[in-house]
């Protein structure tokens, strides 16, 4: 926007050799003269340059605006029992894991009869146990090797490495190589959650042990395994199935074990990797008030304590008050009270990197298991109002899980038994 400058002229008095000149009057006319010829002058130009640019502006407003994308679920199988976790192997197969041992294929657009494998005679499906998670190796197309994270019959947490004949698509039981297995002394709260990061290691989501508001502290206890996110090489030793990054926070610490990538966590029901950035989010499931999104950026050397049992979201728990005096615990991105609208339980997502939906680029996406809402979110780019969240839809569905294929489009299952692609109309 410009501003108009008017110029005023002094009358001013001229001597030369000492005589006062007294025609300054007529300096004067002849200066305004010469002043208004000047702004018709620019007024001329001017008019040119504003038709010009009133043009543009209403040629820009003018402009079709992109159409608003509304997000549609599509199922694409459904008669699945209790799944609770979908991947890939770097190729167009989906791989889906049922909670009560099973690990099933869905290829060319079938769910095929015959599962992957079938793990249902050793695994424990009391409460939260179960076969929970799968994650194939960085090398599967070398090694064909793939992690899963089960309970066992006694009720303990195990990640185990299983063979997988790539042209049947079918794994040996037989094959199974265990490589942690660490108890639980309840049956809620297992955790369960594995994924390889862009480092190459393998990360483990633990829960607090169970019961109900981390009775045995684990959360803050650095001697457990319990309420945390682990760290290991699947690359062992010959006195060990695994072996430990050299990088891990605590590797040097006596007082800690090495294992430990991040700790303070409740009951982490999804955490992923952002594919483009490397970024970690960790959904921790909630006690009575608050569910959560914490994040981990790429660059972190870990250690982070996310605040559990000390805090539930960003608000006290245990102490009731100054819970965090040395200001070091580490407040979620995200969080939102328990209640009808919101739900209960949190399940995590993903950040969205397909070529499919526009509008979800870029967006953390993740959902409640109760409520069946699914939300994205966002940084603000300028950093000025943090994360902000919105609704993407109100489904009935039992929200268990996400998934990404190799392309990375998206897939949510409803724990009764359907798998939903994510497509816009």
């Amino acid at each position: 926007m410009g501003y108009a400058h008017s110029q005023f002229i002094n009358a001013t008095k001229y001597t030369m050799a000492g005589m006062k000149l007294h025609f300054l009057p007529f300096l004067f006319r002849q200066n305004q003269l010469h002043l208004l010829s000047l702004a018709r002058l620019c007024v001329l130009f001017l008019i040119p340059l504003l038709l010009v640019s009133c043009t543009r502006a209403q040629t820009q407003t003018q402009q079709p605006q992109p159409e608003p994308e509304t997000i549609t679920f599509s199922l694409i199988t459904d008669g699945l029992s209790q799944p609770v976790d979908i991947t890939h192997a770097g190729d167009a197969r989906l791989f889906i894991v049922e909670k009560g041992g099973k690990i099933r294929l869905f290829e060319n657009n079938t769910l095929r009869a015959e599962a992957v494998l079938d793990l249902s005679d050793i695994v424990s499906t009391n409460s939260e146990r179960g076969l929970l998670s799968l994650a194939f190796d960085p090398n599967f197309s070398e090694t064909n090797y793939f992690f899963v994270y089960y309970t066992d019959s006694q009720g303990s947490s195990t990640i185990s490495r299983f063979t997988l004949n790539n042209q049947t698509s079918v794994a040996d039981a037989s094959s199974e190589k265990v490589l942690l297995k660490f108890s639980q002394p309840f049956a809620n709260h297992n955790g369960g959650q594995i994924a390889f990061g862009p480092d190459g290691y393998l990360y483990i989501a633990s829960g607090d042990g169970g019961s109900g508001n981390d009775p045995l502290n684990a959360g803050q206890n650095l001697k457990t395994l319990l309420g945390k996110i682990l760290r290991i090489d699947v690359v062992g030793t010959e006195a060990q199935a695994y072996s430990i990054p050299k990088d891990n926070p605590f590797i040097d610490n006596d007082s800690a074990l090495p294992e430990i990538w991040a700790y303070g966590l409740r009951n982490p029901w999804r955490f992923s990797f952002d594919s483009l950035t490397g970024d970690m989010y960790i959904a921790d499931v909630g006690q009575n008030a608050f569910e959560e999104v914490n994040f981990q950026a790429a660059d972190s050397t870990g250690g982070e304590n996310y605040g559990w049992r000390l805090m539930e979201a960003r608000n006290c728990f245990n102490p009731s008050e100054n819970c965090n005096p040395d200001n070091n615990l580490v407040e979620p991105i995200l969080h939102y009270a328990h209640g009808s609208e919101n739900g209960r339980s949190i399940t995590g997502g993903f950040v969205y990197r397909g070529e499919s939906i526009n509008s979800l680029q870029r967006k953390y996406i993740y959902g409640d298991f109760v409520s069946g809402r699914i939300w994205q979110a966002e940084a603000d780019p300028e950093g000025i109002r943090g994360w902000r969240n919105s609704l993407i839809e109100d489904t009935n569905y039992s929200i268990s899980t996400f998934g990404v294929d190799h392309e990375g489009e998206l897939y949510v299952a409803s724990f009764s038994g359907g798998i939903y692609k994510f497509a816009k109309e």
